[in-house]
């Protein structure tokens, strides 16, 4: 039995990942997570409007030392699932991603000219933290308290600092949207999903 348990993908949880309930939660997850990453370019489009920044440049490494000026905090890394990263890890690091940046999005938005969009991507990645913390609560078989995003005190003394804080916190949710993603993909059983990808 033991040898069992541990040739299984997913070591901890694996009867739980296998759930109906479970596996609807992280399909429901993966498509809000793929609006997400699909609203991001217009979203960048609506608000960002300095030809120097570009969503998918390879110049935005240049703008680290500014980030960390700006006062934008690294993402959580998200791994998928294995022996070394648990199922409760990777779904508590996914939820405290999704609230940094919607935390991030709010502080920045209250400066954008046209924050509509922001509002809409926003209203997304709360929905996705709900599905995302109901997961977790089947993790952990306890009460999960959905904490409310901690503010965030941008440094943004100027128009282009907005402009920059506003890009890069896209930026960096494009990339923990398509780790996110990647994790959710290791944990859908589902086998029709997989050839689509």
């Amino acid at each position: 039995m033991a040898a069992v348990a541990r040739s299984a993908p997913l070591p901890e949880g694996s009867a739980l990942v296998e759930d109906p309930q479970f596996q609807e939660m992280v399909r429901r997850s993966r498509s809000l997570t793929q609006k997400i990453l699909l609203s991001i370019p217009d979203t960048h489009r609506s608000c960002i409007h300095t030809e120097a920044l570009q969503l998918n440049s390879s110049d935005n490494t240049k703008f680290e030392i500014m980030a960390s000026n700006i006062g934008i905090p690294s993402a959580p890394v998200l791994r998928p699932v294995s022996e070394n990263f648990s199922l409760k890890t990777c779904l508590t690091q996914m939820s405290e991603g999704l609230q940094l940046h919607r935390a991030l999005l709010s502080s920045v938005s209250e400066r954008l000219s046209n924050k509509n969009k922001v509002i809409e991507l926003m209203a997304d990645i709360r929905d996705l933290t709900i599905q995302i913390t109901k997961m977790l609560k089947m993790v952990q078989r306890e009460a999960v308290v959905q904490p409310s995003p901690t503010p965030v005190a941008l440094r943004l003394p100027g128009e282009y600092e907005v402009q920059v804080a506003a890009h890069l916190i896209l930026v960096q949710l494009q990339a923990f949207g398509q780790d996110t993603v990647r994790c959710l993909r290791s944990l859908d059983c589902s086998k029709e999903e997989e050839t689509e990808s």
